[in-house]
């Protein structure tokens, strides 16, 4: 009795680990991004479309948030704000590279905090 009552516990930790682990196909995802124009519009956008899973990415340019819907089972928030922050924009999460902060146009600069 003993034995069935083991295997029966074994049984539903283990689904409950995976139902756990089980990601988000269509994660609403939310990050401030600095920007100042219709050409960041762009490069934001084209920044968070070039990161796998992401079904749909659109930032604001008065509010300065970048809203998209993301298959978290291809990646992550964190590769989202990599992506751009590599295109040269801050997010909340990670600053961009001094360098690629650079090569963005004059106009595209905002005040780095």
């Amino acid at each position: 009795m003993n034995k069935l009552l083991l295997i029966a516990m074994i049984t539903f930790f283990g689904f409950s680990a995976q139902a756990q682990a089980k990601k988000n196909k269509n994660l609403k995802y939310t990050t401030e991004v600095n920007g100042n124009c219709e050409q960041c519009k762009k490069r934001i956008e084209k920044a968070a479309y070039g990161v796998p899973g992401v079904k749909m990415a659109s930032w604001d340019i008065s509010s300065h948030q970048l809203s998209v819907i993301l298959n978290e089972e291809k990646s992550s928030p964190s590769d989202l704000n990599k992506a751009v922050a590599k295109a040269g924009h801050d997010t909340k999460e990670v600053k961009a590279t001094t360098e690629d902060y650079d090569n963005l146009h004059s106009c595209c600069k905002y005040v780095r905090e």
